[in-house]
């Protein structure tokens, strides 16, 4: 009668055998998917990093960009209402040729002509940012002044746009 307790013994040990490899496969599998993992992520908060990067310099550049059209729209502004003081000096001056010397209507009319004149020089002689500080002493100084005029001008500019 043969041995039947060898083969089996060969089975179970080329099982043993076949067990430890697929272990060891297992494990081999397990650190490639860490390592794999490991260097997806470093990537990916690399590009993470980098597209933070990107995104502060677009914002910076954005930014730039944005103060150099203020800068020139004030820039233009500013020339536009020294122009508009020229524009009101010389009207000013015409007044004073054209209108009466004598009577009431040439009083009314030196009175307008010197009124523009002092706007036009104004306009002339001060950039935006002086008139936006004499507009808020203005407002401190006559609140409910203030408050009335914006009041009557938005009324008025209501009736003119319904129409």
């Amino acid at each position: 009668m043969a041995d039947t307790n060898k083969p089996i013994g060969a089975i179970k040990d080329k099982a043993k055998e076949a067990t430890a490899t697929v272990g060891r496969a297992a494990h081999e599998a397990k650190e490639t998917v860490k390592d794999t993992a490991s260097n997806l992520a470093d990537k990916a908060r690399d590009a993470a990093s980098n597209l933070g990067d990107k995104a502060r310099e677009t914002a910076s550049n954005l930014g730039d960009r944005a103060q150099d059209l203020a800068a020139g729209a004030t820039e233009r502004a500013g020339e536009g209402i020294a122009s508009l003081g020229q524009g009101m000096s010389s009207l000013a001056g015409t007044l004073r040729e054209r209108a009466p010397n004598e009577g009431m209507l040439g009083s009314a009319a030196a009175a307008v002509a010197d009124r523009l004149d002092a706007g036009g020089h104004y306009l002339q002689e001060h950039g935006l940012e002086d008139m936006g500080e004499d507009l808020r002493e203005l407002i401190r100084k006559y609140p409910l002044g203030s408050a009335l005029a914006v009041f009557g001008a938005g009324f008025l500019l209501g009736n003119a746009l319904r129409r």
